[in-house]
């Protein structure tokens, strides 16, 4: 298969093998007999999938990705009781992303003002429990962890970026300052997961997962672009490094099997914000490597050719049934190293 081809194809894939014309979402399970009744949901992978069709359109300009995401906005809306408030603020902040992007995108008020209804709900996450930070959601506010602080932050200097409101910059600072302070090794950069999750102030340090590594590179990399701050960009390194260093296999360079679920997201999450790293630090070609490792072996031994589906070990065919959650990963990772070839 030629290069550019297995993006298209893994993209249609999740097309065909998703899609629920009904509810104008994304079903949780290929084949679509997987999907218990009434369990196709997951509101925040719904957001990547927004993403994902983004960089669809990004580079290819075919309208039918902006039909999708045009259609997928109603159907998280529906499928969510008729908004987008929602109980956990990590999810939220996907969804704000998202559609943040979609707006750049298409310049349609509506993703605006959802995007914005969205900050203003996820700004009251923040407390003075533990110094500060945002809470993952409203039903324990003293449990703070990166997936809820570090794509906030990102998601604040974006609007920064976007509208130019200085508190939006103000945010973005504080929730990354909280972040580093209180779930990066100083030591190394490596980012954990969480504190105080069972409410005795401890660090969950065995929690390991490629995805608080990549929020935090691009938190890093968001706030260097607002503010030619060399500090962001050089912590935005040092996770990378001690990311791939700790998390890739030393030989092959892939990344590790982090199973279904949630976590088949992860990886995904981490190249898409390597990608965005190497946008502005073109010469760190560490990253460069991983990228395109993981997305070569990903095309030679882990994709079904049949159709189009990836698995959670990217170095190994899937066995159906395959879940959302994991296919877009593998978009993501090979739409990252499309990217790539023309950022080379």
């Amino acid at each position: 298969m030629n290069h550019g081809k297995e993006v298209d194809f893994v993209q249609n894939a999740l097309i065909w093998n998703y899609w629920n014309e009904s509810a104008s979402i994304m079903n949780q399970w290929y084949p679509r007999e997987a999907n218990p009744p009434g369990e196709n949901y997951y509101y925040w992978w719904q957001a990547h999938v927004i993403d994902v069709f983004i960089d669809g359109w990004s580079r290819t300009s075919d309208a039918r990705y902006m039909e999708r995401i045009e259609a997928i906005y109603d159907g998280i809306l529906q499928s969510n009781g008729g908004t987008f408030l929602h109980h956990y603020y990590d999810d939220m902040e996907w969804l704000a992303l998202a559609l943040l992007r979609a707006y750049q995108t298409t310049r349609d008020e509506k993703y605006k003002q959802s995007v914005l209804e969205l900050w203003a709900d996820i700004q009251t996450a923040w407390s003075e429990q533990l110094g500060g930070g945002m809470a993952w959601n409203k039903g324990q506010l003293d449990y703070k962890n990166t997936p809820a602080n570090a794509p906030a932050a990102i998601l604040a200097a974006r609007l920064h970026q976007c509208f130019g409101d200085k508190s939006d910059l103000d945010w973005a600072l504080n929730i990354y300052r909280w972040n580093k302070d209180h779930l990066v090794d100083p030591a190394t950069g490596f980012v954990w997961d969480g504190i105080n999750r069972n409410g005795d102030m401890q660090i969950d340090y065995d929690w390991v997962f490629t995805y608080c590594q990549g929020v935090f590179i691009g938190a890093g990399v968001e706030l260097y672009r607002c503010t030619n701050d060399w500090s962001f960009l050089e912590d935005a390194k040092r996770t990378a490094h001690a990311c791939i260093e700790r998390l890739c296999n030393p030989e092959s360079l892939v990344l590790p099997n982090e199973g279904i679920d949630d976590t088949g997201l992860f990886k995904g999450i981490l190249v898409r914000y390597l990608a965005e790293l190497l946008r502005v630090a073109p010469e760190m070609n560490e990253v460069r490597e991983v990228i395109k490792a993981n997305a070569a072996i990903l095309t030679k031994q882990g994709l079904d050719m049949e159709n189009g589906l990836c698995g959670p070990s990217w170095d190994s065919r899937p066995s159906l049934p395959v879940q959302l959650s994991v296919q877009l990963s593998g978009v993501m990772l090979l739409e990252a190293d499309e990217l790539l070839r023309h950022m080379d």
